[in-house]
Order: C-alpha cells, then sequence, then structure tokens
C-alpha cells in the first residue's frame, strides 16, 4: 500500500531549505554565485533551526514503510528518520564553498544515538559543515547535525556525508591511484540474511512523501533515465532505514535503543523495483541482492552493552 498524499503537507520546512539549496546550485551553474576564493574555514558557522514534535502518524507510517515494528516506537521517533528534519539544513551549511554540487552524491552517513528522542518534543536541531576531504578527484564533504529535544540534549549526531566529483585532469580515467580498476562492493558470501524487502518501483516516491526529498531521480521515471539509470532510483537513507530496522529486528530483539552507533557507505545506486536483503557479517552490516552479490549499502554497527 502506497503512502498517503497527506504527509507532504508536513514536509514545508524541507522542501523550503532543499528548494533553497537548488537555487544555491543553478546560480552556481550560472555563475551568479558569488566567487569564493581560498578555503572556507572549518568548522563552517553553525545552523540552527526549531521544529515541532513530529507527527505520530508520519512516525507510524515510516516506521512501516521501512520495515520495523511501530510498537517498538512507543515515544519516540527513529534515528534513521533524521533527513526529514536535517535537510534543510544542507544548503545553508555548503553555501560559499567552491565545489560543483550539482554533481553531488550522497555518499554516506554516520550516526551516534546518545539517546531516543521523544515523540512529543519540539527539536531543536543545529548543523554545520565539519570537513572537507580533497584528493584532486574527488571531495567529500561532511555535515554534522545534532538534534536535542528539552529532555533529551544531544540525542542524536548524525554526519551526512555528501561525495563530490571533481573535473578530471588529463589522463586521467576510472582507476584506483595504484592504476587498479575500483572494486565494487558485495555482500560477504558468510553473511547472515536478516531481513528481505520487495521495493515497488513506488519506493522512491513513498519515501519523499515521508521526509520531503523530493529529487526527481527517485521518483520520476524520465528524470532518472536521463541521468542513465534503467529506472528510478532508491534514497540512500531509505536504503539505510532498512538496514536499521534489520539490525533492529533481526539481531537486536526488537530493542531499537540498543543500537549506539552506525556508519554507512552508499555503494551502487538500488534500481527500483528491487528485492534486496538485509545481511549481517560481525559488526558488518549489508544491503544486498544475496550473500557474494552486489552490495548497495555497506557499514559497520555498534550495539549498546555490546
Amino acid at each position: 500500500m502506497s503512502v498517503p498524499t497527506k504527509f507532504v503537507l508536513e514536509q514545508g520546512p524541507t522542501l523550503k531549505g532543499m528548494g533553497g539549496a537548488a537555487l544555491g546550485v543553478l546560480k552556481q551553474r550560472l555563475g551568479l554565485s558569488e566567487k569564493v576564493s581560498g578555503d572556507v574555514a572549518l568548522p563552517g558557522p553553525e545552523i540552527r533551526r526549531s521544529y515541532p514534535p513530529r507527527d505520530p502518524a508520519l512516525v507510524r507510517a515510516y516506521v512501516k514503510h521501512v520495515g520495523g515494528d511501530p510498537s517498538a516506537y512507543k515515544g519516540r521517533v527513529p534515528a534513521s528518520l533524521f533527513p526529514q528534519w536535517a535537510f534543510g539544513l544542507t544548503g545553508p551549511c555548503l553555501e560559499g564553498t567552491r565545489y560543483p554540487l550539482l554533481g553531488a552524491m550522497n555518499g554516506g552517513c554516520r550516526l551516534v544515538q546518545n539517546a531516543p528522542i521523544p515523540i512529543g518534543e519540539a527539536l531543536e536541531v543545529v548543523g554545520r559543515l565539519a570537513k572537507i576531504d580533497d584528493d584532486g578527484r574527488r571531495a567529500i564533504l561532511e555535515i554534522e547535525v545534532v538534534t536535542s529535544t528539552i529532555s533529551a540534549p544531544e540525542a542524536l549526531v548524525a554526519t551526512m556525508i555528501i561525495f563530490v566529483p571533481l573535473p578530471k585532469k588529463k589522463g586521467e580515467n576510472g582507476a584506483s591511484k595504484d592504476g587498479a580498476p575500483k572494486e565494487k562492493a558485495r555482500v560477504p558470501a558468510d553473511a547472515r540474511e536478516l531481513a528481505f524487502h520487495k521495493l515497488r518501483a513506488d519506493a522512491g516516491l513513498d519515501f519523499a512523501k515521508l521526509t520531503g526529498d523530493f529529487n526527481p531521480v527517485h521518483w520520476v521515471p524520465a528524470y532518472a533515465k536521463a541521468f542513465g539509470f534503467r529506472n528510478t532510483i532508491l534514497h540512500g537513507f531509505g536504503t539505510m532505514a532498512r538496514a536499521v530496522e534489520g539490525l533492529n529486528r533481526g539481531l537486536l530483539a526488537g530493542d531499537v535503543d540498543a543500537l549506539e552507533q552506525l556508519e554507512v557507505r552508499f555503494t551502487r545506486p538500488l534500481v527500483l523495483p528491487a528485492k534486496v536483503g538485509v545481511y549481517v557479517a560481525g559488526d558488518q552490516v549489508y544491503v544486498g541482492t544475496a550473500p557474494s552479490g552486489p552490495a548497495f549499502l555497506t557499514g559497520t554497527f555498534k550495539a549498546r552493552n555490546a
């Protein structure tokens, strides 16, 4: 069953923030943005936002959509839902950077869950550009977003990792620095399956309704095909959320507070529709087609009191 369209009405701040970011990218593309010389001072300035408590109906729909158990989140907001209030900070956090953001991609994420986020409390959110790693071939930008409530200060620290390919220099190709081709990530042959998902063609649209990320590559087939994909692709954070719920339900006995840290990398586009599993091997988590098969997400996790 598709996610109700009514939740789009709750995405105003996210849509406004992402619209501003898109405008900034367009101005940069047209050469209308302010020229920046030298390096950006790090960490960047703090961007602060206040948001009302999350809608319990939206939270329930979100948890169900990503394969979780809504009853396990009684009184709390899933940490993986953070993009719904963090997306709007990305544009202001990246303002003034010199990188070609039109080609930017979601490279991954780090989550540190210090405490549950109470569902009935307003959110106080602080974001900033925390780090830039530029090797001349690509730039990796890290935006740190700290979410607090009145009873749970710094409940969640999320770091969004943005991958920006840089223009190739003459003679460069896609090989690694030592000249060897880059290996594509795969699920280990001995990994154990925790969950399996049949993702519909409209899974990207449903995730957009719940989070406000309406990048058309996730829900408009013609747009996705124009960028070289066979069809729309699932949001990286949608893949991550399914990994979280696979760990919660398949490894952590349904304790949604047990996952203390998670770091993931989005390794290839997940084209919709698709059939994928969540797999674990030691402290490593994967989302892929099968053991030994292609992996769309790889990551490491740490459970509380493990």
